[in-house]
């Protein structure tokens, strides 16, 4: 990332930590939205490590209705399962999104399809759409030039990194068939090869620095 791109992270965010914390969101529908519980203690040491802007140690965690969900930047929803959202947490999530909030999306391996239905809901209007390989969230800090790395196999073949654009703007960024979030975890708990953890932490970085300055 260019050190003009650091000094506006600098800027944006100088007073306190609580400033830079992303909350995961509590969903209905049955799908493990609690897992991967090292994933962001992870992406936020290394987000400080590279650019020495003040993290939170960990996610936050609430449900879209709650009052707090506004004041988070980054919104992230995960899991193997299904995900549903009331007519309540379809209007506040996105207003959110409309007004400045983002939204990281990671299949862990089953939400894809409950995860479409239900973002369709927020955005009728919308479609999601494959991202280049030259879009700027491969690229800001590390540079991965085919998209998305590889973590896990799932169903075979390449990942893609997927996004909702309302009105120009990039507003959610789905990752589908690498599994992220596993990638992020603490290496024994999948037994990941060290250079899969490091490519996953990497793009995580990436996605979130992206996210920042959006």
């Amino acid at each position: 990332m260019t050190r003009f791109l650091i000094l506006i992270l600098l800027l944006l965010y100088p007073i306190r930590a609580q400033d830079i914390k992303p909350v995961r969101i509590h969903y209905n529908g049955g799908g493990d939205w609690y897992g991967n519980k090292t994933t962001w203690i992870n992406i936020l040491d290394r987000v400080h490590s590279e650019t020495g802007l003040n993290v939170s140690k960990q996610e936050a965690a609430c449900r879209i209705s709650d009052v707090e969900f506004n004041q988070y930047p980054i919104a992230y929803i995960a899991g193997h399962g299904n995900i549903s959202f009331d007519e309540d947490e379809i209007i506040k999530l996105r207003s959110y999104l409309i007004h400045g909030g983002f939204l990281i999306a990671d299949d862990d391996y089953g939400m894809n399809l409950s995860f479409r239905r239900e973002m369709k809901k927020v955005f009728p209007e919308l479609n999601f759409v494959e991202l280049p390989f030259s879009h700027l969230i491969y690229h800001i800090h590390y540079h991965f030039d085919q998209g998305l790395p590889k973590i896990h196999e799932h169903d075979g073949g390449p990942p893609k990194g997927y996004g909702l654009i309302y009105e120009g703007r990039l507003v959610c960024f789905y990752s589908f068939n690498t599994d992220l979030s596993d990638g992020c975890e603490n290496q024994e708990i999948h037994n990941d090869p060290p250079e899969k953890h490091e490519q996953a932490l990497r793009m995580m970085v990436n996605i979130v620095l992206y996210a920042l300055i959006n």
